[in-house]
């Protein structure tokens, strides 16, 4: 995988999150709204742009700027229906991932907010 991809690409996808792990080879993991792997796909053959492609075609949204906002279509991208579907729909400001997925029961635990 490219550093350019690393540093550069990652910052304008929204819901992806790197992780690293020393001595691993790349991969992207594919997780549900609950956390639960459904996915790998190994990256360490893959081109800057492969990837990006890659990306693309599984559904993950692009920003032009790290910092532009997500329209709300896009907000559980690349998931095609949200869990939270029957909720009020909200905006969320600067939120976190833990803090976007967390439940509203107060003793919940947010699994995996590391990823």
């Amino acid at each position: 995988m490219r550093l350019a991809f690393v540093v550069q690409d990652i910052p304008l996808y929204h819901n992806l999150v790197m992780k690293h792990i020393p001595g691993a080879d790349p991969e992207l993991v594919l997780l549900n709204h609950y956390y639960e792997e459904l996915d790998r796909i190994p990256l360490s053959d893959m081109t800057r742009s492969e990837i990006n492609a890659l990306l693309g075609k599984l559904g993950f949204y692009k920003k032009t700027q790290p910092e532009d906002d997500v329209p709300e279509e896009f907000r559980f991208s690349p998931a095609k229906d949200s869990p939270f579907k029957d909720e009020p729909a909200h905006k969320p400001s600067t939120s976190s991932v833990a803090t976007e997925n967390a439940s509203s029961e107060p003793t919940a635990e947010v699994k995996h907010a590391d990823l």
